[in-house]
């Protein structure tokens, strides 16, 4: 994984020591050939060794070893700017145009690399094999949430999706051993949705958690996990690329469905066909 993207991901799980640092070498990843550990701590008010143990707390021998992986990357990227950089104008509308672009599709590649194959394919393993899968999210995850229970249905799978965790809770009556439930839940932090899970793997079925990538009662107790990586400055820009990533994260768990299991992809085509039907009639 690319340091910066490392860092970026890592960052909501750092001390404000760790964040100070993390944020400096963000902003300034391409000025960090200039200074070294001391000048970069004496910029920060912290310890040169504070700077020392975050560059091994990402796996580098120390500082030296950090800013040249972090050179090289920006070199392999093609210049000395950072991903999410804008463009040099004074064209305002362009400027931000082209930074939001820049910005969710890094969000998106640091979401990619957070989320490694081994697990995005047990995920799909759950799901595919399971008897029933349940759906919960609240609020704008709510809407992420009917969508891809919406999608599972078309793929044949037996979807029970509730936007009302009491609703949620009534049904896990139903709940089997091997059943799945997915819980939407951006910061992963809402009492009832850590108690709906509780009480689904009480049925001992699996929780899978969507949530931001950061530290959460959700994702800490969920059977499997999928993160986001979303930051920026502006909470409202921030916001933004957590809806972009987040659907480029089902978007892809969708079509690894489609191709797991030719069952699923043939009764896919029927129900789309059976709905087309209809739209014409």
């Amino acid at each position: 994984m690319p340091p910066l993207v490392k860092i970026r991901s890592e960052r909501d799980q750092m001390s404000a020591i760790e964040r100070r640092i993390a944020d400096f070498i963000l902003e300034n990843a391409h000025l960090l050939r200039d200074y070294s550990s001391q000048q970069l701590a004496s910029a920060l008010g912290v310890s040169q060794s504070s700077v020392v143990k975050f560059s091994q707390k990402f796996g580098f021998r120390g500082y030296p070893d950090l800013k040249y992986s972090i050179g090289q990357a920006l070199a392999r990227n093609g210049g000395d700017a950072p991903a999410g950089a804008p463009p040099e104008t004074d064209d305002a509308y362009v400027r931000l145009e082209e930074g939001l672009r820049r910005s969710k599709t890094a969000a998106e590649e640091e979401t990619r690399l957070i989320n490694p194959r081994e697990r995005i394919e047990a995920i799909v393993g759950l799901v595919d094999g399971a008897g029933k899968v349940f759906v919960c999210g609240l609020g704008d995850d709510g809407l992420f949430a009917r969508e891809f229970a919406m999608r599972l249905s078309l793929l044949g799978v037996l979807t029970v999706h509730h936007a009302d965790p009491i609703l949620m809770m009534a049904n896990l009556s139903a709940a089997r051993p091997g059943d799945v439930l997915l819980l939407f839940s951006e910061f992963g932090q809402l009492p009832q949705l850590c108690q709906l899970s509780r009480q689904f793997q009480a049925c001992e079925g699996k929780v899978v958690s969507i949530t931001r990538h950061t530290a959460n009662p959700l994702r800490a107790h969920a059977d499997a996990t999928l993160v986001v990586s979303a930051h920026d400055p502006a909470p409202h820009v921030a916001q933004l690329l957590y809806r972009s990533s987040l659907q480029y994260l089902l978007d892809f768990l969708f079509v690894l469905l489609c191709q797991a299991n030719p069952d699923r992809h043939r009764q896919l085509n029927i129900n789309l066909e059976r709905i087309q039907h209809l739209l014409d009639s």
